[in-house]
């Protein structure tokens, strides 16, 4: 009997490992917002629950509530068993060792600070998920909707707010972005880099012409960041509001093409 045990553990041991479970799991919010439009719904196993949350989706919420959501834990993607797991390339080494460690196939997706690091990325990821004319097709749009948006003449300084006291800056793909659609990034021009908190007095010194608010004008008068935005308003009468949502600020991709379009919507609006 002792020997029947050892004999069934032995070939336990030597057996292949459970069939997976299949399809896409991403933990990266800005791959979520390619991977709708690139596969099929029944493709993606998860999606990251970031893109649940208002504050951080590039996605419509009744897009994302289609999905199941990952936290992205090492534990729970390996337990679904993906096909491919689309992570971030801020993602824990701890977490890549137990991807490795469990075989799983796995894209690690950075932050492109450009429009056409964006577009290599759409490629990339469009690749691996057999998806090349889709990815081209995505790509072609971004084309069209920056071209659209191009505006002539001086740029517009403007100032994005990303909530309270954050704003976007310099030497991202929204800098670019703001730039091809005929504005100034006001953020860049006090010295600030990527993402960061702006003190107001900056801005009261040195107003921008326009601030791209993340709610409707009005909507938030109660918080900090608007009443301070309210005492900028209220230096000279020059400085306009205009709604550039929070869905608009994190990722490149088709994220791209409804950024440009409201920005070129935007600009029409404002005068140098």
């Amino acid at each position: 009997m002792r020997g029947a045990a050892l004999l069934c553990l032995a070939l336990a041991s030597c057996a292949a490992p459970p069939p997976r479970g299949g399809g896409i799991v991403s933990t990266n919010p800005c791959a979520d917002a390619m991977l709708v439009e690139l596969v099929a719904p029944q493709r993606i196993a998860a999606i990251s629950h970031y893109s649940l949350d208002p504050a951080a989706s590039s996605i419509p919420l009744d897009t994302a509530r289609r999905f199941r959501a990952t936290r992205g834990t090492a534990e729970e993607v390996i337990a679904m068993r993906p096909d491919l797991v689309v992570a971030s390339s801020f993602t824990a080494p701890s977490t890549r060792e137990a991807f490795a460690r469990a075989k799983l196939n796995t894209l690690y997706l950075d932050s492109p600070l450009t429009i056409d690091a964006s577009k290599a990325q759409v490629t990339q990821l469009a690749a691996a998920v057999g998806a090349g004319v889709a990815g081209r097709a995505m790509n072609a749009r971004i084309d069209r909707a920056v071209t659209a948006a191009a505006s002539p003449g001086p740029g517009v300084p403007a100032l994005v707010w990303i909530g309270g006291n954050l704003v976007s800056g310099g030497g991202n793909l929204l800098d670019e972005m703001l730039t091809r659609a005929g504005f100034r990034n006001q953020a860049a021009h006090y010295g600030l880099q990527f993402t960061g908190y702006l003190p107001i007095e900056h801005v009261v010194i040195d107003p921008p012409r326009l601030m791209l608010i993340p709610d409707e004008p009005g909507r938030d008068a109660g918080s900090r960041a608007a009443q301070m935005r309210a005492r900028v308003l209220a230096h000279g009468g020059r400085v306009a509001q205009a709604r550039f949502p929070r869905s608009l600020v994190n990722c490149g991709g088709p994220v791209i093409v409804r950024a440009m379009v409201r920005l070129a919507e935007v600009r029409r609006n404002v005068r140098p």
